[in-house]
């Protein structure tokens, strides 16, 4: 055990160095520098935004219940932001970093001083830039030890390693953005998939730089599945492996053996693999699932090695990909994440499901098409494709909402975000009508009185073709009660959620022509996004905020602004 402390506080030493982490907010922090370098990817070198010059970027190391401070400057040519992805923030949307929702963007040249407060949040979770689709790159892992003096709920492996997945561009990334949004076209799809930043033996130029996991036979290795990648939601598995899932956003699970994860944009999840097969070489693959009819996707397949130690004859056969589901296997993925369940330990990781329901909202999510002029635009019969909740396509402020909020600025937002959509319909049917299609343009937010209990059942549509919408809220974590394919009944649907030990999450997919419900306790005030991980259908407007009020006393009142909030 000693050995394990002094690997650990090595590593926390080494951390420091990148970007200081661990210690309490009475202690100056080294800067995150948000700079280009270049980086070397299928066969060519182009000029990438990273953090302190790495791809990914550095992974903070903290407990249960810190609080920390990071300095980000801005030393890049474009505005940024980061945001703490499934960090709660209790009281402090401040730091939270969603652009033009919780802040203006760090301009070229500024710094803010982010102050990130850890609550009941244990596992991984990961940092992101929240500004256009510059996350593609400025991205890294959280990774949350459980509060001293306490330890994981399953035995500790031997090692713990952060799997990031991603998504890797020829074009800049920039090109890519303003092409879509100048067009109204889907954007581009990436040229490869990455695991920790290198796509793998099955691109060109890339077999030298495969991400290589060595491991003993018989330990046990804790691996922090992150999902990065911008537009897809991914199948990952080990060839001749299964792993067990212990945890999902932040959140234990009950221990469940898996050949393959399904993980969406946003999420993470922790699994366990045992060594126990015989030493040689696997393939790590990753590809994408997309069930949406007529979407273009990256059909590639990234790879990494898990490598056996020791002194045995490697096979000469090549090395065979493990088996993974087919790209439009909406079974498979859905049928992994209804899997999953909390953990539930009274003592250390009680849940506390909201039984009784104060607040009860029917959003429906689309994809959605404006008319274009002459049909000039690249989206489907000339139009311009767009993204909406209950039918309002979310526009951005001209000065961030949560600002606007505070200091009482009126004419920035409206109020009255509806509880359900507009009109309804069979939402899934195959062939709707097409004025249905365009939505109506909007910055509202929906108010939440301070405690109110929340059920958000999300009803996805086939409108524009439909689509998988893995939907993420911050400021919060959410049980997911209840979730299925078609159309939500509201009289027999209900019937079968499970109160008992749903999983409590900050991001799930909404299956494609599929509803998803869930549930949880307003008491957090501020300002929270709530938004596709699909950077598209975010750009596009598939958005709203919640604007949680402050309740009774002092200790339910949001923070005080901090003196360096950027400019506008």
């Amino acid at each position: 055990m000693k050995t394990r402390k002094s690997q650990t506080r090595k590593l926390i030493s080494k951390i420091k160095k990148q970007w200081a982490v661990g210690a309490r907010v009475d202690k100056e922090q080294l800067p995150g520098e948000v700079e280009e370098a270049p980086y070397t990817r299928l066969c060519s070198t182009k000029n990438i935004l990273t953090v302190n010059g790495q791809f990914p970027g550095p992974t903070l190391y903290v407990h249960r219940g810190d609080t920390i401070i990071v300095n980000v400057h801005n030393k890049g040519n474009y505005n940024i932001t980061i945001h703490w992805h499934g960090v709660k923030q209790p009281r402090n949307p401040w730091s939270d970093g969603p652009e033009y929702i919780t802040q203006c963007p760090i301009q070229p040249g500024g710094r803010f001083r982010q102050k990130i407060i850890f609550s009941t949040e244990e596992g991984t979770l990961w940092w992101h830039a929240h500004s256009e689709w510059w996350r593609a790159t400025v991205h890294g892992a959280i990774i949350i030890y459980p509060k001293r003096g306490t330890r994981y709920p399953f035995s500790l492996p031997h090692a713990e390693v952060p799997i990031i997945l991603g998504e890797w561009w020829k074009k800049d990334i920039l090109e890519v953005y303003t092409e879509t949004v100048q067009t109204g076209a889907a954007p581009n799809v990436s040229d490869a998939f990455t695991i920790n930043s290198e796509p793998g033996d099955l691109y060109p130029c890339s077999k030298p730089g495969t991400f290589k996991l060595n491991v003993d036979h018989g330990k046990t290795y804790l691996l922090r599945l992150i999902n990065a990648a911008v537009q897809d939601i991914l199948f990952v598995a080990i060839a001749n492996h299964t792993v067990t899932v212990v945890g999902t956003d932040g959140s234990y699970t009950k221990p469940l053996k898996a050949d393959y994860i399904t993980i969406s944009p946003g999420q993470t999840i922790d699994v366990l693999l045992k060594a126990n097969n015989v030493p040689d070489r696997y393939y790590m693959a990753a590809r994408a699932y997309s069930a949406a009819p007529g979407v273009a996707f990256d059909n590639t397949t990234t790879t990494g090695i898990v490598q056996y130690s020791g002194n045995y004859t490697q096979s000469s056969r090549p090395l065979s990909l493990p088996y993974l589901p087919y790209y439009n296997d909406t079974n498979a993925s859905f049928s992994f994440t209804r899997s999953l369940r909390s953990l539930v330990d009274e003592k250390q990781h009680p849940i506390d499901v909201p039984i009784k329901i104060s607040k009860k909202l029917f959003f429906t999510i689309s994809v959605n098409a404006f008319p274009c002029p002459n049909n000039s635009c690249g989206g489907p019969n000339g139009t311009r494709l767009a993204t909406s909740v209950n039918n309002i396509s979310f526009v951005d402020p001209s000065i961030d909402i949560l600002q606007a909020y505070y200091y009482h600025v009126n004419g920035v937002f409206g109020t009255d975000f509806p509880d359900v959509p507009p009109l309804f319909f069979n939402f899934t049917e195959e062939d709707l009508p097409l004025y249905l299609e365009t939505p109506r343009r909007g910055t509202k937010v929906k108010i939440l009185e301070y405690n109110e209990t929340v059920e958000i059942v999300f009803q996805g549509t086939s409108l524009v073709g439909g689509n998988d919408h893995p939907m993420h809220l911050h400021g919060y974590s959410f049980y997911v009660v209840g979730s299925g394919l078609g159309n939500f009944d509201k009289d027999k649907d209900p019937l079968g959620y499970n109160l008992v030990d749903p999983p409590l999450m900050n991001t799930i997919d909404v299956p494609i022509e599929g509803w998803t419900a869930i549930r949880f306790k307003a008491n957090n005030p501020g300002v929270w996004f709530m938004h596709c991980h699909f950077d598209r259908h975010m750009t596009w407007g598939m958005d709203l905020a919640f604007v949680v009020k402050n309740g009774e006393g002092p200790e339910a009142h949001i923070l005080p602004p901090p003196p360096d909030m950027p400019p506008c």
